[in-house]
């Protein structure tokens, strides 16, 4: 694994073939290795932490398909209930008893969820949580904070301008400029400017949307005050918080990052652990707020795969190991150690740094000052992260092919894996 000569025939022969029928070659951008100057490998298995490619090269994952895969790849027992329930069937677009039984689960473990409309991904949770806030509400405008990703959905696809606080310009071709106005735009961690436009706009102001720990500006933790005190906005003008947790859902606990800070969300969005490595996506919150959810009430939401039998099978028995195994304080103290390790050795080195951190997952910033909203984040040395990606790649560890991404760690994940990792570390030279 570590300090093998990377093989790359097929891995090129595949990407080539791609970019004849893929647009750019892959099915999501980050794919592509653009930002960190390589082509991209093919993976051809998984099991457990170790990722295998079409060469045969294989890497320790510190990815986990960007964060699902908390168990490892291939957990066996998810694999089990996959099994007998694709036996059975695998869609069938009407109600079956393990929708139900998910939903129970997720209700159970987030305080603030009394109902759950499960969809087919996140970014379908948070285009329907932003229509239910609006619909409740009757109000058009939505607050986001910069360098927070809700997906791809038209609204929520905005940059920040130049000033503190702006009104949303679209960020990508085929983004009307119309819906975008409708999105007002802060700096994380910034509860001022969250004042400031609650001030100017509040009688709009359908919803609050952001990640509690934002995943891709790199990992950012909001402040417990920056959070409380959105919570009392949103209480104060009447509007709704809507946490969008499809990463930290049962990432850093058996739960969500809200109950950690102790503040309760309106609306939660869910995503990715709760699937079990299956496309899966779910908004909960406030039982008067769900059921303004068609068919119970009048703002519309439908999906024919929504609740697919598959992806609930496997989210519920991912969810039941959590819960019966409890693995978090290991995960973390694994993370903590891996950090603390790349730590030493960069300070050893020389290189300029800061890693922030939640539970099992990490990011590792090139520059010295601490990353606290999007303007930090963009501040660090992506150069360096290129270099560092590239030739841990060459020795065998597979990181985020983006600077702006976060890390994650696996029950999978060994004590000896985290050590190659910390070796292969020693031996860069960005």
């Amino acid at each position: 694994m570590c300090g093998v000569a990377m093989r790359n025939e097929r891995n090129r022969e595949l990407f080539e073939r791609a970019c004849k029928v893929i647009p750019g070659g892959v099915n999501s951008p980050v794919r592509a290795f653009k930002s960190v100057g390589a082509n991209p490998i093919f993976i051809e298995k998984a099991k457990g932490a170790v990722l295998t490619d079409a060469d045969g090269n294989r890497y320790i994952d510190y990815c986990l398909s960007w964060g699902p895969m908390i168990l490892g790849h291939a957990n066996k027992a998810v694999l089990d209930e996959v099994r007998k329930v694709m036996g059975r069937g695998t869609s069938y677009g009407i109600p079956t008893p393990l929708e139900t039984a998910l939903a129970e689960m997720i209700v159970e473990a987030v305080d603030s969820i009394e109902k759950v409309r499960l969809v087919s991904s996140g970014t379908e949770a948070v285009m329907t949580a932003i229509r239910l806030a609006r619909g409740v509400t009757g109000r058009d405008n939505i607050v986001k904070f910069a360098g927070c990703y809700h997906g791809h959905v038209d609204h929520v696809l905005v940059q920040a301008g130049s000033g503190l606080t702006t009104l949303g310009t679209p960020s990508s071709p085929g983004v009307p400029a119309d819906f975008a106005r409708h999105t007002l735009l802060a700096p994380y961690n910034d509860l001022a400017a969250a004042e400031k436009l609650f001030e100017e706009h509040g009688s709009s102001i359908a919803a609050v949307i952001l990640e509690p720990v934002a995943g891709n500006m790199g990992v950012v933790c909001g402040t417990k005050a920056f959070l409380k005190g959105l919570r009392a906005l949103c209480d104060k003008y009447g509007s709704l918080l809507i946490f969008d947790e499809v990463i930290t859902g049962f990432r850093v606990g058996y739960g969500c990052v809200q109950k950690m800070v102790g503040v309760r969300a309106d609306l939660t969005t869910l995503g990715k652990i709760i699937g079990g490595g299956f496309p899966i996506g779910a908004i909960g919150g406030r039982a008067d707020v769900m059921r303004h959810l068609s068919p119970e009430g009048a703002v519309y939401q439908a999906g024919t795969l929504s609740g697919n039998p598959v992806c609930v099978a496997a989210g519920i028995a991912t969810l039941r190991q959590l819960k019966e195994r409890n693995p978090y304080p290991h995960l973390e103290a694994m993370t903590l150690r891996l950090c603390t390790e790349i730590a030493a050795i960069f300070k050893a080195k020389g290189i300029a740094h800061t890693i922030n951190r939640i539970g099992s997952m990490f990011t590792v910033f090139f520059g010295a000052e601490a990353v606290t909203d999007y303007a930090s984040a963009l501040k660090c040395d992506t150069g360096r992260y290129a270099a560092y990606f590239r030739q841990m790649l060459e020795a065998g560890v597979y990181l985020p092919p983006s600077q702006f991404e976060a890390n994650f760690l696996s029950t999978a994940h060994t004590e000896g894996q985290i050590e190659k990792t910390a070796a292969a570390v020693r031996r860069i030279d960005v």
